[in-house]
């Protein structure tokens, strides 16, 4: 992760969605005198950037929980008197389709105008089979309006809703429920590609998380897991033996988990923004992921409750900041293994022939300049399989 494998002075040629060569602009242009040209003005052009997890549709955000937990009221507690995913629920499942589609649209087109070409958007905040699946339909709708590639995510196993967990088997029951109803009722839409659940303390156990991932995997999806976000549980020892994608969070990661990581083919998803406005001090252990081999990638997290931000550059931001990451590894982290995260790797997050013409380009003559000028933004164009994402500005060619 330390060879971001900076070119200078080079162009690309894109073909039919995908990248055709790399090399002098001039020789470029004679081979293809019909072409297009976009003058990027010395500007930094990167690999599209991919996050790999997000739950970018939902109701109303709950800037509510950013005072009371200044006043010191904690993230367990707030979710245990009926607010966090809880509150969001609520709102989710008293609006239409429509509604969710129109409010998610304006969010997910912010994503793209800060550089981000491939999303992952998970569902979650419906926790009934008819709300889970309104949900995936709204993703499937944003996907099919927008260049940017949507890789949809099944997260019925977010929470466990309020009315269970009022009952002394609720918990057992709803979990009952995601494997034998909704898993199916997913699968038989096709309107997702993964299954996530949130393995942590107070929400799904080890055992219960095995359970509905080793269910999701037998149908055929792919998954993933919120894991040690809190407290260590052992999710990303599970998540290693499962053979996920990607563990996310590992906020508080043992030592054991680590190791687990490194050795297996998981990707480890760090979301220092999410810690950050939860006002934690305790980081996940990036370079201690890193120096054992893991692969690492950065996502925004971009939720109503614990991170409002569709800025992935502030987050690259974070990486070097906060978790003591180079330049380098921030960028890899954002693209080829943010990729790798969502098993598109072969397919996106690198500029060479051959991959799709998943481009950002940044104001900035260093691609140090990224991380570097945080909180600001500095895309000036993206493009998804060659097709505009977000704006290429004028006075840019």
């Amino acid at each position: 992760m330390s060879d971001a494998g900076v070119l200078e002075n080079v162009a690309v040629a894109v073909s039919a969605g995908r990248i055709a060569a790399i090399g002098e602009a001039r020789t470029l242009a004679g081979l293809h005198p019909d072409a297009q040209e976009v003058d990027c003005r010395g500007c930094v052009l990167t690999p599209g950037l991919v996050d790999s997890h997000t739950h970018a549709v939902f109701g109303r955000p709950r800037y509510n929980e950013h005072e009371l937990r200044a006043a010191g009221v904690g993230y367990m507690e707030i979710a245990a008197s009926g607010g966090g995913i809880h509150a969001s629920v609520r709102d989710l499942r008293g609006r239409t389709e429509d509604e969710l589609y129109r409010l998610s649209l304006p969010r997910v087109r912010r994503l793209a105008a800060f550089g981000t070409t491939t999303v992952e958007i998970k569902s979650g905040y419906g926790l009934s089979v008819d709300d889970e699946l309104k949900s995936l339909r709204v993703i499937a709708r944003l996907a099919a309006q927008l260049p940017m590639r949507i890789v949809p995510t099944w997260l019925g196993a977010h929470e466990v809703p309020l009315d269970y967990r009022e009952r002394e088997s609720g918990r057992d029951e709803y979990a009952r429920l995601l494997t034998e109803e909704m898993l199916p009722a997913v699968n038989d839409s096709g309107l997702a590609r993964f299954a996530d659940i949130f393995c942590e303390p107070g929400v799904f156990s080890v055992d219960d998380s095995r359970a509905v991932l080793s269910a999701a995997k037998d149908a055929g999806l792919g998954i993933k897991l919120h894991a040690d976000e809190l407290e260590n549980s052992g999710g990303a020892e599970l998540a290693a033996e499962l053979g996920a994608a990607s563990a996310d969070h590992l906020g508080a990661i043992s030592e054991a988990g680590i190791k687990a990581l490194a050795e297996s083919g998981t990707v480890a998803t760090l979301l220092p923004g999410t810690l950050l406005f939860l006002g934690r001090s305790k980081q996940a252990p990036a370079r201690a992921l890193i120096d054992a081999g893991a692969a690492v990638a950065l996502a925004t997290d971009f939720n109503p409750g614990s991170s409002p931000t569709v800025n992935f550059p502030l987050v690259l931001t974070l990486g070097v900041s906060q978790l003591r990451m180079s330049a380098a590894e921030v960028t890899i982290a954002a693209t080829v293994n943010g990729a790798a995260a969502l098993g598109l790797a072969a397919e996106t997050g690198q500029i060479a022939p051959g991959f799709l013409a998943d481009l950002a380009l940044f104001e900035g003559e260093d691609f140090r300049e990224l991380p570097y000028w945080y909180g600001d933004r500095r895309c000036r164009g993206s493009w998804a399989r060659g097709e505009t994402c977000h704006p290429h500005e004028p006075g840019l060619g």
